[in-house]
């Protein structure tokens, strides 16, 4: 995972933003997934598209001009792989994690436990990064979250 972690570091060259993002999110995926006690292998899956999930969005704002979700969605999947193979990720787990980079502003699509943390845990880096505003945070957690680790994170910190 550690090498994964400085792959995104070098990607995003000095963004200390972009990097400070993927970590907190990162952080908040492994802790979710630990207090809901998740296998090893979801745990990595959900580790990694923590840390991944937004790698897509420096090659959108070249080729689009934009940061906008759907266009991360379509350039992160490529990157994702590409730093994951190197680093010789099972093919099952990156298919995984390319799957939820690619569809993580979807939330319709969210089909699994190891998706539905990544979406928590960037919601809630993105509460405090955005600074909504308490009713903010109590509607995103009526909508979004499932999850009872994720839950009681969100509410001790923001409700």
């Amino acid at each position: 995972m550690d090498k994964i972690v400085r792959e995104m570091i070098l990607y995003f060259n000095k963004d200390v933003k972009r990097i400070n993002h993927a970590l907190k999110v990162h952080d908040f995926c492994a802790v979710i997934a630990g207090l809901e006690g998740l296998d090893e292998k979801t745990r990595s899956i959900v580790e990694l598209s923590g840390i991944l999930h937004d790698i897509g969005i420096k090659e959108a704002e070249r080729k689009y001009n934009s940061s906008a979700g759907p266009y991360q969605e379509k350039e992160g999947p490529a990157i994702a792989r590409e730093i994951m193979e190197k680093h010789g990720i099972e093919a099952g787990v990156m298919d995984r994690v390319c799957h939820i980079v690619g569809n993580h502003h979807s939330y319709g699509r969210i089909d699994g436990i190891d998706f539905q943390i990544l979406v928590e845990a960037d919601f809630m880096v993105n509460i405090f990064e955005d600074g909504l505003e308490r009713s903010s945070a109590a509607t995103i957690r009526e909508k979004y979250f499932k999850t009872g680790a994720g839950t009681e994170l969100l509410e001790q910190m923001y409700l």
